[in-house]
């Protein structure tokens, strides 16, 4: 046997975790399509061969997922793409219960999303391990323009609908901000911790020099976005900057400034923008205006209360009286066919890759490896907040997806490659050959003395 299959069998070893987990999750994601064809057959509904094609494509990734890592050698998290995986089927799942992969669109971009998301997240994953993710702090800068870039391309050529805008064909390639907006801060974090670590004696003040320039992108960064009107988007990057703000420079000031900031800027937008202002009534008082305003949530809410706790059942709910079902509500369909425990399930599945997302930059210890994971864990875990947050109206609708799960091609994408980024860093750097010690010295015995 070869050295290269020597490492090989040994990597199919150490990976036989992620292997048993993964046919769990195919395991239940199958369960779940059956469910949900058993209910269109009692419904009257006829049956094909390419009904079964989603669940053969997820199954099929999880094959290519498993077997990538383990060629290339992976010492990475296993757990992340466990949690991942499961997440992404439960949304493959509840799309294809609402018709997405029915009729002439069988064959569209719906069904390439999945797939074409593992690739890419495999893609980035390999090109990153081995410490090979550290060439891309060199270039912040770039990042930083790349992102005004995308701003400014779907400001000129973009649409307005649903009181946003949005990219040729209702795209959103503005989702790709949640990858090179944090490797724009990490590279950035990075190279000047020292910098703005230096805050002022004897008034906490920080250090407002060496903050001019990220100050003066994230003014542009946040009037692009207020012009788009993607306020949930600057939401969830502004949280992001915070934590790696003092994550790399260990300074406690920095939040509460950021939360002085975010309170000012707040009653700004509420008084200047008033489709904010809208959104804040409707969270306050839907019943005030049940048919306009307050509709999405009420309906919303009234999905997942007649779930209860065990739910109707995958296919058995009525996911047509939510608005925007398949993206913005997906979790209220949840909540109403898989009912209280299918919702908790899916919480504690993220919590688990928020969890595992974190333990791998803590362990990673300090450096851009380390503020990388922090900034797309935190920009994953803010964006499931404002998401579940506003269906179960803890907080306002921000028009946010949930990672995974909801429908869209860019915020999936854009999920899948901050994934492979955690993925690559999680892997671990190059080991170093040790010189060989000296042998020790051969104690003398008694003969000897």
């Amino acid at each position: 046997m070869t050295a290269a299959s020597t490492r090989e069998t040994k990597t199919w070893e150490l990976r036989r975790p992620e292997r048993l987990l993964l046919s769990g999750c195919l395991l239940l994601v199958a369960l779940g399509f059956v469910m949900v064809l058993g209910a269109g057959l009692a419904a009257g509904r006829r049956l094909g061969p390419l009904d079964l094609l989603p669940l053969l494509t997820y199954a099929a990734s999880l094959v290519v997922i498993h077997l990538t890592l383990v060629l290339s050698r992976s010492r990475g998290d296993q757990i992340l793409p466990v949690a991942a995986a499961f997440l992404s089927g439960i949304g493959l799942l509840a799309q294809y219960r609402m018709g997405a992969f029915e009729g002439a669109d069988l064959w569209g971009s719906v069904r390439l999303i999945f797939p074409g998301g593992v690739l890419v997240m495999l893609v980035v994953c390999v090109a990153g391990m081995r410490g090979r993710y550290r060439r891309l702090a060199a270039w912040p800068w770039v990042w930083a323009g790349l992102s005004v870039a995308l701003l400014a391309g779907v400001l000129i050529t973009g649409q307005r609908f649903r009181g946003g805008i949005y990219g040729l064909g209702l795209i959103t390639p503005t989702e790709l901000l949640k990858v090179t907006v944090i490797l724009f801060l990490a590279g950035l974090i990075d190279r000047d911790a020292k910098v703005l670590g230096k805050w002022g004696r004897p008034l906490p003040v920080p250090p407002f020099k060496g903050l001019l320039p990220l100050l003066g992108f994230w003014a542009l960064l946040a009037g692009l976005l207020f012009v788009q009107r993607d306020l949930g988007m600057f939401v969830i990057l502004s949280v992001a900057l915070l934590v790696m703000l003092v994550a790399g420079t260990a300074r406690l000031g920095y939040l509460v400034y950021g939360v002085l900031a975010a309170t000012g800027l707040g009653y700004l937008m509420l008084t200047l923008f008033s489709h904010g202002h809208r959104r804040i009534q409707a969270w306050l008082a839907p019943f005030d205006d049940p048919t306009g305003t307050g509709w999405q949530v009420l309906q919303g809410l009234s999905g997942m209360y007649s779930g209860g706790l065990w739910g109707e059942g995958f296919g058995r709910g009525n996911p047509e009286y939510i608005p925007i079902a398949e993206s913005d509500f997906i979790y209220s369909v949840i909540g109403e066919e898989l009912g209280f425990l299918g919702c908790a399930a899916v919480v504690v599945f993220y919590l688990i890759l928020f969890g595992r997302g974190l333990r791998v930059a803590d362990r990673i210890g300090s450096g851009f490896g380390m503020l990388l994971c922090g900034g797309l864990t935190t920009v994953l875990a803010t964006q499931t907040f404002l998401n579940i947050g506003g269906v179960t109206k803890f907080v306002p609708l921000t028009g946010i997806t949930l990672p995974f799960i909801s429908q869209g091609g860019s915020s999936l994408l854009a999920a899948f490659i901050g994934l492979g980024l955690i993925l690559a860093v999680s892997d671990g750097e190059v080991a170093k050959r040790r010189p060989q010690q000296d042998k020790p010295k051969r104690r003398r015995g008694r003969a000897d003395a």
